[in-house]
């Protein structure tokens, strides 16, 4: 998740969804998980083979797996490398290297336990030590991995036998598991990150399902599968070519067309012409994608609780999702969390009621009304589309928004984190404690707001270290009306992730973590082109 950056079938999903609820419950409960990986049921004999071309917005500048920062480069590194555990479209943790965890009853330390036998693409065996290699390379801050502040409050990583690891925190955390399969947190070998990780820029060198054959950044990369995976069934698919379309008219053309087989993203202006072409399904999933308006609660007028209530009272949230997500989306309810995360608070939806709106900027001291400047980015697009609505959705109440656009890269430097009223624009994460510890704790990486409650930070960590599902449920709840009422951010909508295949693509899923793709379990029905 990123200011500078920028998902399952349902019947797949309803397949597993006595399975996924068994692993959600294990992994609330810091129980050990002993299930194998993900199990698809897989193609019907004769599936094996093929190859995919999968269609990206950008350049894939590295496939470093520590260092990547886009969805290209996620996409690609996904591929390439295993982590200790990953994510299912659920949002639970599932099985990757390490085939079992538990924890000890404070969930200040867990233990991993790891496959047998399992070789990089170098030919050495994974063993703890590389793990313990690029777990601490995450988190050193020379690295610059996006994963640094989101895998954990880890004190120390040991082995305690020759296929364990078992990490020591600083304090309790009930969600590790999750938190470790961070599309960042792959495993590189020990040798490779001791002689200096340059070489990991344009080669790789992991465990994943697939292995690089080509990389070009400005146009294409190719893998193919890895022979050796410790998956004896999957890939199924003989090649992955992941070809770069920065137009995304001409992407969508060449989908339809069947120069590529799948768009790893959808523009909205785009979905409509892909939903009425002939043999390409285009898929919808309702994500925790969203954009704020950052409210700095360190400032003024926005100190005052008062009118941040007041400017929340004047979105009509439906509308918001109509016009700015083109109705492509769903409404939010100020707090940054949503259906996709386990531990969702479910309240009515806000409504409009500009007379309240009115008597509490009078109280504040405004009753004259109150002109504002709203900052917005030109990439993406919405954040200009909502700060536009905001202003004329505003004005009734007296509040006068100047509305200043500036090139992305400007905003970066001089209005991101620093400015008093701000557009964001974020994806999700897989738990409520990886979200509001990025942004709205007192202690967070990107404290944006500088809400800095007490009461709020307190629910979080007793959350953080309470392995009880309903006693989480509660505190997660709490500290989701805390937000509701208070307002840190203004949060209208969440944008549903978008992308598409041609039909012969199956077992694509979707996960509400638009940063994963889940390649592995896609094969090819009869019919596909036949492709070299």
């Amino acid at each position: 998740m990123s200011d500078q950056t920028a998902d399952a079938g349902e019947g797949g999903l309803r397949e597993e969804g006595a399975r996924r609820g068994f692993l959600l419950k294990m992994a609330v409960l810091g129980l050990s998980s002993t299930l194998p990986g993900f199990a698809s049921s897989g193609p019907p004999a004769g599936r094996r083979g093929g190859v995919l071309r999968v269609s990206v917005s950008q350049a894939i500048a590295k496939v470093n797996p520590f260092q990547a920062r886009v969805i290209p480069e996620y996409l690609v590194v996904e591929l390439l490398y295993s982590g200790l555990t990953r994510l299912s479209p659920a949002n639970v943790a599932e099985p990757d290297l390490a085939i079992s965890w538990s924890s000890n009853e404070k969930l200040d330390e867990w233990t991993f336990r790891l496959r047998p036998a399992i070789k990089f693409r170098d030919g050495s065996i994974c063993r703890p030590s590389d793990v313990i290699a690029s777990i601490k390379a995450v988190l050193d801050a020379k690295t610059g991995s996006p994963a640094r502040q989101n895998i954990g409050p880890i004190a120390d990583i040991v082995s305690t036998a020759d296929d364990t690891v078992t990490f020591k925190l600083s304090t309790p955390y009930a969600d590790l598991p999750i938190a470790l399969s961070h599309p960042n947190a792959k495993i590189v070998p020990a040798a490779i990150i001791d002689k200096g990780m340059d070489r990991l820029a344009r080669d790789a060198f992991g465990t994943g399902p697939f292995e690089l054959v080509q990389f070009e950044s400005e146009r294409i990369v190719v893998a193919t599968r890895n022979a050796q995976y410790y998956d004896p069934q999957r890939p199924y698919l003989d090649r992955i070519e992941v070809r770069v379309y920065p137009d995304a008219t001409s992407e969508g053309s060449a989908l339809m067309s069947g120069d590529i087989d799948l768009m790893s993203q959808v523009q909205p202006t785009e979905f409509a012409r892909l939903s009425q072409a002939p043999r390409v399904n285009a898929l919808r999933l309702a994500s925790g994608t969203f954009s704020n308006v950052i409210l700095g609660c360190n400032q003024k007028p926005f100190d005052d609780i008062r009118v941040r209530q007041a400017l929340a009272l004047t979105v009509d949230r439906k509308v918001m999702v109509d016009f700015v997500a083109e109705g492509l989306g769903t409404v939010a309810n100020d707090t940054p969390i949503n259906a996709s995360y386990p531990f969702f608070s479910r309240r009515p939806d806000k409504t409009v009621d500009i007379a309240q709106a009115k008597k509490l900027l009078a109280a504040a001291g405004y009753p004259d009304g109150l002109t504002i400047t709203l900052v917005a980015s030109d990439v993406p697009a919405v954040r200009t589309q909502m700060a536009v609505a905001l202003r004329e959705m505003a004005k009734p109440a007296g509040f006068n928004i100047e509305v200043q656009t500036m090139p992305h890269a400007t905003y970066l430097e001089q209005v991101w984190r620093k400015g008093a009223c701000y557009i964001g624009y974020y994806s999700g994460q897989p738990t409520i404690d990886a979200m509001v510890s990025q942004l709205y704790t007192s202690t967070a990486a990107w404290n944006e707001t500088h809400w800095n409650n007490k009461k709020f930070d307190s629910l979080i960590e007793q959350a953080r270290g309470t392995a009880d599902a309903a006693q989480r449920q509660q505190l997660y709840a709490d500290a989701q009306a805390l937000m509701r009422t208070e307002v840190p951010s203004l949060i209208p909508v969440f944008f549903d992730l978008l992308r598409a295949h041609r039909d012969y693509v199956n077992d694509f899923m979707m996960y509400p973590r638009g940063v994963l793709f889940g390649l592995d379990h896609v094969w090819l029905a009869e019919g596909a082109p036949r492709r070299a």
